[in-house]
């Protein structure tokens, strides 16, 4: 028996083990699919590249085929299975996202979720290297967030590049300002990542009140009525219970957290019913409002061998070399995060909301790595911001084995292909500015910036995720149908259930979503504690 059952030990359960059990006599339970977070891979930052080529830490999710792309191509969805879940394995680039972004999530009737209400947690959460302590950045929090050790000499001819095309260079774009080129600010501390976990989980896993269980899958929330009281999880074969006297919070993410409600009972009533689903409660949203950034990679070979990752014949000699340097000085290409440079642009004339990010890669990054080649190269991601092609999730069957069914509806809307094939073309004019001729080789898979026809087959052959799933738990009023929680992440008709991922965003952010995870779980663990400190006065 505990006070709070925390499913999902990713970015914002750690985020949620590690605040609510700062109060010594409330007591936690973390149950993590995955294993615990002690690999050199997770802890190398270039590791992540490597865990995403062999498939490990992670749930290796596959959509089902797209309509929209070749051949009806299937899209890839890796997802962190593992203590920090996805922040063990991203690319670690810290993006809070556009102010508006989160006015528009008030708008919708999300009192409290407004840009000005949202910074406190942000800045809550932050040890900021780069600027230190401001009126938009933090320091103190558990989060560290510093420049690349060592970047490579391409980032700067990206940058001029930029500049040349129009792109101003941007200090900081998690600032007043957004649009513009700036160096990635990634979450590491001193030349190593910097996961949820090990900011907020780690050091306080000898608190006593804290107990974290990993390689435990939840099968579902149980409930007396319509009031959460625990849940079922299997590990090594066999079932247990976790019973939570206040509540559980469901911190799945867009796939997890989703497949999780409709297992026990929560959810569409066509789609339980048709597993044989004791319904619970009829919940039409949930699984609904599926949003993910679309993304195409424009890839460059380069002879700069000191500029840009890659495979060669002295490779061997090159990696232990590197690895002695990170060994002894927590430095050289290992501290990479690979996509050193960051740039927010507007296919629309919008400086003050951009639709498009771009990130630069040091490396040759064809089909999330899956793809390798020889030699080196560069990569630049073209990336929507705010899609409008909507997505499901819902289930393939009652076990809660079984990956979930996820149509991404990438492109079901013709306005995200027009906007992506204008960025295609933006971008590739900044590629092909002169600051980056003393770098550039061929094109991996040629594309004309003038063949407007050329780039949308390109878009439907080579387009895949950017890995930021968001929307299927959707925050919103009682009076919003869709809507599955509320304003403090209650699940809508039930009692002591919430969810807190980043499945409850109404509606995308723009940039990268883990930062923005971590912030709405420092959001609501002070709910949380806050509900919990009002019951017991009533008792």
């Amino acid at each position: 028996m505990y006070d709070y059952v925390i499913v999902g030990g990713g970015s914002a359960g750690c985020v949620m083990a590690g605040r609510l059990s700062e109060d010594p006599s409330i007591s936690v339970c973390l149950l993590e699919a995955g294993p615990k977070d002690d690999s050199v891979f997770i802890r190398a930052p270039i590791g992540f590249a490597v865990t995403a080529s062999l498939g490990i830490f992670n749930w290796n999710y596959q959509t089902v085929p797209q309509k929209q792309f070749s051949d009806g191509r299937r899209g890839f969805q890796p997802r962190g299975k593992v203590i920090g879940g996805s922040s063990a394995v991203n690319a670690m680039v810290y993006t809070r996202g556009n102010a508006r972004d989160y006015d528009q999530w008030a708008s919708l009737g999300n009192q409290g979720w407004s840009y000005a209400e949202v910074l406190p947690y942000f800045k809550k959460s932050e040890n900021n290297e780069c600027f230190g302590a401001t009126e938009l950045r933090g320091t103190g929090g558990p989060l560290n967030v510093a420049y690349l050790r060592s970047p490579s000499i391409l980032n700067q001819a990206f940058q001029q590049a930029c500049q040349d095309s129009g792109i101003p260079f941007n200090n900081d774009y998690n600032g007043v300002q957004q649009f513009g080129v700036s160096p990635a600010q990634v979450t590491q501390i001193n030349g190593e990542r910097c996961s949820a976990a090990r900011a907020y989980l780690t050091p306080h896993l000898g608190r006593k009140n804290l107990t974290v269980i990993t390689g435990a899958l939840t099968t579902r929330v149980l409930f007396e009525g319509r009031r959460a009281v625990g849940v079922e999880y299997k590990r090594n074969g066999q079932l247990h219970v976790a019973n939570a006297k206040a509540e559980v919070i469901l911190c799945g993410g867009a796939f997890g957290s989703p497949q999780i409600l409709m297992l026990s009972g929560i959810g569409p009533k066509a789609q339980l019913v048709k597993h044989g689903i004791n319904v619970v409660l009829d919940s039409p949203g949930v699984g609904q409002n599926l949003q993910d950034h679309l993304t195409t990679t424009l890839i460059y070979r380069t002879a700069r061998k000191d500029a840009a990752l890659g495979v060669s014949a002295q490779g061997g000699l090159t990696i232990i070399k590197a690895i002695l340097e990170w060994r002894k000085k927590r430095s050289g290409w290992i501290t990479t995060n690979v996509a050193e440079t960051q740039a927010f642009i507007t296919t629309e004339g919008r400086q003050d909301y951009p639709n498009i990010q771009l990130a630069l890669c040091t490396g040759i990054v064809d089909d999330h790595t899956r793809k390798q080649h020889l030699g080196h190269g560069y990569t630049l991601h073209v990336t929507l911001m705010r899609p409008k092609s909507r997505g499901t999730v819902t289930l393939q069957s009652a076990n809660a084995e079984d990956a979930p069914l996820i149509d991404m509806a990438y492109l079901s809307e013709a306005e995200d292909l027009a906007v992506l094939t204008k960025a295609v073309q933006l971008s590739l004019g900044v590629m092909e500015g002169a600051a980056l001729a003393p770098y550039r080789g061929k094109m991996l898979y040629d594309v004309d910036k003038n063949n407007p026809e050329q780039i949308r087959d390109y878009l439907r052959r080579n387009s895949d995720t950017e890995y930021h799933p968001v929307g299927t738990c959707k925050m919103g009023p009682d009076t919003d149908r869709m809507a599955v929680v509320d304003a403090e992440l209650r699940v809508h008709g039930i009692d002591r259930l919430r969810v807190v991922d980043a499945s409850i965003m109404p509606l995308l952010i723009t940039g990268n979503t883990n930062a923005p995870t971590m912030m709405i779980a420092e959001k609501a663990a002070v709910m949380v504690l806050e509900a919990g400190a009002k019951e017991r006065l009533t008792i």
